[in-house]
This record gives C-alpha cells, sequence and structure tokens, in this order.
C-alpha cells in the first residue's frame, strides 16, 4: 500500500480519497477549507494544516483542483505542495487542464526530480462515489505502471500517450459531453413541444443507438428540473473553451463544439454557472421562450 498526499478535496476529490482509503492506502489531505477535511479524517485520512506538509514522506502526490493555473499556484509557489516531496516521487495532477500546462507541469517536475502523470476524470461525482471513474493518463508507461494500483482504487485508467495526452483525452471527452448534453436536451424539448411524454420518450430510447449515460442520468435530471451539481456548468464551459483553444492552436474547424461552447457561454452569462451542465436545457428554453 502506498502513502498518498492529495491536494484538492471537493466534490469529486473527497470520494476519491474516500477510496483511496478503502483500498487499504496511507491518505494525507489538505484543502484550503479545512472543514471540508473532517469527514475524511473520520475514514482515516490524516488532515495538514499547512499546504507544504501534505508531500511530506508520500510517494505519490495527487492535485485535484479547479483548473491549471490553480494547480501551479498549489503546487510550485514558494512552500507549495511539492516543496517537501522527495525526489523520485510522482506529481500526479487528475484536474482537467490545457495540455500545455500539463507538458510545462511534467518539465517542471522531471527537473525538480519528480515524475510526472496527467490524469484527467470523467465520470462526475457518482463516478467517484462509486470508483468507477474513467482516469485518461498522460506519461511514461513504467511511471504509468507504478501508479495503476493507486488509479484502479478509483476508477479505470487508461495510458492514453505521453504526457499531455491524458488531458488531450479529457478535451475530446467533454466535447463529446457537452454536445449529447446539448442535443438530449433538444431531444426532449422537441418531445414535449411536439406532445409526446418527455419521461416515456426517454423510456422508449432506452436500449437503443440513442442510449448513452448522459441520456439515462442527464436527462433524467434535466425532466425533474434537479439542477444540483454534479459537473457545474461553468467547469464544462472551461473545459470547452480549452477545446477551442486547443482545436485553433491545430488549426481545426469544429463547428459543433464551437455551438455548444457558445450555448454553455450564454448560459452561464445568464448566472447559472453554478448548476449542473444538465441545466444546460433553461438556456434552450429561454431561446425559444419558454418557461423555465
Amino acid at each position: 500500500m502506498a502513502n498518498i498526499g492529495f491536494v484538492g478535496t471537493g466534490i469529486m476529490g473527497s470520494p476519491m480519497v474516500a477510496n483511496l482509503l478503502k483500498a487499504g492506502h496511507q491518505v494525507q489531505v489538505w484543502n484550503r477549507t479545512p472543514a471540508k477535511l473532517s469527514d475524511l479524517v473520520k475514514l482515516g485520512a490524516t488532515a495538514c494544516q499547512e499546504l507544504n506538509q501534505v508531500a511530506v514522506d508520500v510517494e505519490f502526490l495527487i492535485c485535484m483542483l479547479s483548473d491549471g493555473q490553480t494547480c501551479n499556484e498549489v503546487l510550485f509557489q514558494d512552500q507549495g505542495a511539492v516543496a517537501k516531496l522527495k525526489q523520485g516521487a510522482t506529481v500526479i495532477v487528475m484536474s482537467s487542464i490545457p495540455v500545455e500546462t500539463a507538458k510545462a507541469q511534467n518539465e517542471k517536475c522531471q527537473s525538480l526530480g519528480f515524475k510526472y502523470l496527467d490524469a484527467p476524470v470523467s465520470g462526475g461525482e457518482k463516478g467517484a462515489i462509486h470508483a468507477n471513474l474513467a482516469i485518461m493518463v498522460g506519461g511514461e508507461e513504467a511511471v504509468f505502471e507504478q501508479a495503476k494500483s493507486i488509479f484502479s482504487a478509483m476508477g479505470r485508467p487508461v495510458l492514453v500517450g505521453g504526457a499531455g495526452c491524458g488531458e488531450l483525452a479529457k478535451l475530446v471527452n467533454q466535447m463529446i459531453v457537452a454536445s449529447t448534453i446539448a442535443t438530449v436536451g433538444e431531444g426532449l424539448l422537441l418531445a414535449q413541444q411536439g406532445g409526446a411524454d418527455p419521461h416515456k420518450v426517454k423510456q422508449a430510447l432506452t436500449g437503443g443507438f440513442a442510449d448513452s449515460p448522459i441520456l439515462q442520468q442527464h436527462g433524467e435530471r434535466m425532466l425533474n428540473q434537479n439542477f444540483k451539481p454534479g459537473g457545474a456548468a461553468s467547469t464544462q464551459l472551461k473545459d470547452t473553451n480549452t477545446a477551442m483553444a486547443y482545436a485553433h492552436k491545430l488549426d481545426l474547424k469544429l463547428p459543433v463544439a464551437q455551438l455548444v461552447d457558445q450555448l454553455f457561454t450564454n448560459m452561464v452569462n445568464q448566472g447559472d454557472g453554478a448548476l449542473d451542465h444538465s441545466g444546460l436545457i433553461l438556456e434552450l428554453k429561454r431561446i425559444n421562450h419558454l418557461e423555465t
């Protein structure tokens, strides 16, 4: 079993730590809001009051924060998370960050004597709770193999390429998720306005080619108007913005993804960024002048 430092115990990070503990790993945790650590301490985690203590005597340091800039600040600032990390340890960034940021972090870690993996996840809060996350990993194969048991305690890891490729796979994931959410919302709205029972339409589609976890989970949220965030719309927008920027860098035109990105931009600008990304149906209703 490994000694692990874990930074960021929010909606996703907290159940991820719980599953690492359940698998028998020793985990020490840090969060900007110490109160968020109390439940994990009850499960056996060690709470660190100071950021620079979270990596003391660990083999793996996991970062699960909101964006690339925050990860850089927390990891590499003076007396940051890596300040007392031992040589040869592995930094694992499981946040969704730009590809270029992950590559730069890899170079920074190598210059400091650390190994590095970028390993963003998909599956939302439910996947994190049930240790069923899709984990897309970028980095060296030997480093991945050393960390595989850590990842397996949280979900299903796949090495997709070198440093930065985990984040690239996550961008692909987020584009597909965002576009599918938009299409599910449009489909359910069409069913409702056309006179069909959208609940029954969803039932009828189950098991067919149009079925998906997004239809089942996010479609259900849309039908029940339950937009308590499992994945916030603002986070979805961050990722679609990042995907569009990277596509532009590669001189790729992705018209569907660009349109969906604009829909999420409008949703967030309307003040709904804290809602679950399935709340995009509210923006679709606004466009059609329907009651939200």
